[in-house]
């Protein structure tokens, strides 16, 4: 049997967050990571998180899933308190969030199609072998791998290939909720925009909602609806791509201004 649904005193409404943040501390050692970082994820969007190197990106998603325990602050996830010790919130928010981690995260021993099949295994023990293969095969389809990777090492797949099978595996569970850390990372620009449109036709056929971490400027304009900027140990903006833009940041200047942001700008005006 799966987790359990939340409870309906815990179920979100449409005008609630999905994900909600308030005053989160990160600290390792002397070091502070977040101070009073406040965000709020919407139902069924895309929203990219960037920041400078040092700004905690990475710890903010760990925070968000629950596999890094904040100093301070509240984490509700699905209307589910992130921080919860108690093992059916825990699994009702694992069982509705898929992770593609920068490298892919997959287990190098086991094939493509044994990689998908681990959550399935985990939350759906009922089904049969030859079930779990089939929708392993879906999944990995899904994706836009041919159904011959399924049998495949992720040492035999190109780097490119290996995120698809990282993502066949976060979307296993059909989660509303979808984490994709550095996506595009390591790929080339053909492959980065292959891959930013097979996550823009997930995200509407499915109703996804994705927090998308990335430095990629191409990917910020070609899918995400609102941009969340990391400086200062805090998020300090949120909105749609023009409105961060406008931010008179020196960070944000220098990122959403420089060569490569006109690159960008100019690549998408010419689509």
């Amino acid at each position: 049997m799966s987790a359990p649904d939340p409870t309906p005193a815990t179920k979100p409404s449409h005008e609630e967050p999905i994900i909600r943040v308030r005053g989160l501390l990160n600290r390792f050692g002397a070091q502070v990571v977040h101070e009073g970082l406040d965000l709020d994820v919407r139902r069924g969007e895309i929203i990219g998180v960037v920041g400078g190197s040092g700004t905690g990106k990475s710890v903010l998603m760990r925070s968000i899933l629950g596999l890094r325990k904040p100093d301070e602050g509240e984490i509700e996830v699905l209307g589910i308190d992130a921080r919860s010790t108690d093992p059916e919130l825990r699994k009702c928010i694992e069982r509705n969030t898929g992770v593609l981690f920068q490298d892919g995260a997959l287990f190098s021993s086991l094939t493509v199609g044994e990689n998908v099949q681990v959550p399935l295994r985990e939350y759906h023990r009922e089904l049969s072998d030859s079930l779990h293969y089939e929708l392993a095969l879906l999944k990995v389809k899904l994706a836009g791998l041919p159904a011959d990777s399924l049998n495949k090492l992720p040492s035999q797949l190109s780097g490119g290939m290996r995120k698809r099978a990282g993502l066949a595996r976060a979307l296993a569970l059909d989660p509303p909720l979808l984490f994709l850390d550095e996506p595009t990372a390591g790929l080339d620009p053909i492959g980065a925009a292959a891959f930013d449109r097979l996550i823009l036709t997930l995200q509407q056929a499915l109703g996804l909602t994705v927090f998308l971490i990335t430095h990629d400027l191409d990917t910020l304009y070609a899918i995400c609806d609102r941009i969340a900027v990391l400086a200062d140990r805090r998020v300090i903006a949120c909105a749609p791509r023009e409105e961060v833009e406008a931010l008179d940041h020196p960070w944000v200047q220098e990122y959403f201004h420089g060569p490569r942001a006109r690159a960008a700008r100019d690549a998408r005006q010419r689509e």
